[in-house]
């Protein structure tokens, strides 16, 4: 699936102009889908403020939640390309300032991720390890491990991730945990990522399956790479988590859970 070509279509809706795959089978795993306005007829106040809509006082939907607002609680235009919007919309205060955060995660830990990192990669149980590059696809549904093999992940189909600092080893009972470090340039931070676990499922079958990484040759770049995967933020309802979650795991899951 992943060597089918993406195409992309220009389509309009209420909110504005989006850009977006033809084929909905290739949405990017972290995107989110538009939501439903509130009817006009339901929201006779502002959400926010509680003023009363007039003539003067008209009603404006956020382009991200759909809910009702007057022009001074959501007068914010911001990029939203977790819907693909072609420009800016409108968002209301608190999700402009959600919108503003993930800006950090598409302008650069993303071009580090489809960049990509060489690891010293470990299928399943077994001891052999081999180098390979990891990469994120240019459609973001697929991790690619090119090496003397070439195998794909796709994201939608993992379970868990695991980062690993230098020198440690899992425990059998933190296999469904996710565990997020600082690099050592991070704020505070005084340790280095130097490897992940993922488990996922393989297309077509229901048995789980184990990845593990580990930084190889350039470490620093390596290192970056997992760093961008697991940027602390915070934790998504409903998940075991005993520590920050991933920026990249974090938008996954939103996605998954609409």
């Amino acid at each position: 699936m992943s060597s089918v070509p993406d195409g992309k279509k220009l389509v309009r809706s209420p909110s504005g102009l989006r850009m977006v795959p033809e084929n909905g089978a290739f949405n990017s795993p972290f995107s989110l889908d538009e939501p439903q306005w509130v009817p006009d007829q339901e929201c006779p106040r502002c959400m926010q403020c509680d003023s009363k809509f007039d003539f003067i006082r008209r009603k404006h939907h956020c382009r991200r939640c759909g809910r009702c607002f007057c022009n001074k609680c959501c007068s914010n235009k911001v990029a939203l390309p977790r819907m693909c919007f072609v420009d800016p919309v409108r968002q209301c205060a608190e999700c402009s300032l959600l919108s503003q955060k993930e800006a950090e995660f598409y302008d650069k830990q993303l071009r580090v991720l489809l960049a990509g990192g060489t690891f010293g990669v470990t299928l399943g149980t077994t001891e052999k390890s081999e180098t390979m590059t990891c990469r994120l696809s240019t459609n973001h549904r697929y991790l690619f491990l090119d090496g003397e093999s070439h195998f794909e992940v796709e994201l939608s189909r993992i379970s868990s991730m695991q980062i690993l600092p230098d020198g440690t080893s899992p425990g059998e009972s933190d296999v469904h945990t996710y565990t997020s470090l600082l690099d050592s340039h991070g704020e505070g931070g005084t340790s280095r990522a130097s490897g992940m676990i993922l488990h996922y499922k393989p297309m077509g079958s229901q048995d789980g399956q184990q990845l593990r990484l580990e930084a190889a040759e350039d470490k620093k770049a390596a290192s970056l790479w997992l760093a961008a995967m697991h940027k602390g933020v915070r934790r998504p309802t409903g998940a075991n988590i005993n520590s920050s979650f991933s920026q990249a795991a974090k938008l996954l899951y939103e996605s998954r859970d609409q």
